[in-house]
């Protein structure tokens, strides 16, 4: 890692890296990235083993609308873990 920068520390934390990347064939590659931390998070899925299912949530996702899907996303059940209680 060559460097780090903090974008924005509002609701999460979005941070730019340039870091040093080794290829396959061992030559070295500047790379620059960003990630977005919210903490740690769980998913899960329940089983009906009864009707071979699972048990997925319809949920509106602001990313998805704005870039033209209107519908709720299908997603597996999934949340933020608290600090001191996950």
């Amino acid at each position: 890692v060559r460097s780090e920068e903090i974008l924005s520390d509002d609701w999460a934390v979005l941070k730019k890296t340039v870091l040093d990347y080794r290829r396959r064939d061992g030559q070295w590659e500047t790379q620059i990235r960003q990630t977005y931390d919210r903490g740690d998070g769980a998913v899960i899925l329940p089983y009906d083993p009864l009707r071979s299912t699972v048990l997925l949530v319809r949920q509106f996702r602001y990313p998805a609308y704005v870039t033209g899907y209107r519908e709720p996303l299908i997603e597996a059940c999934a949340g933020l873990l608290d600090e001191n209680d996950p």
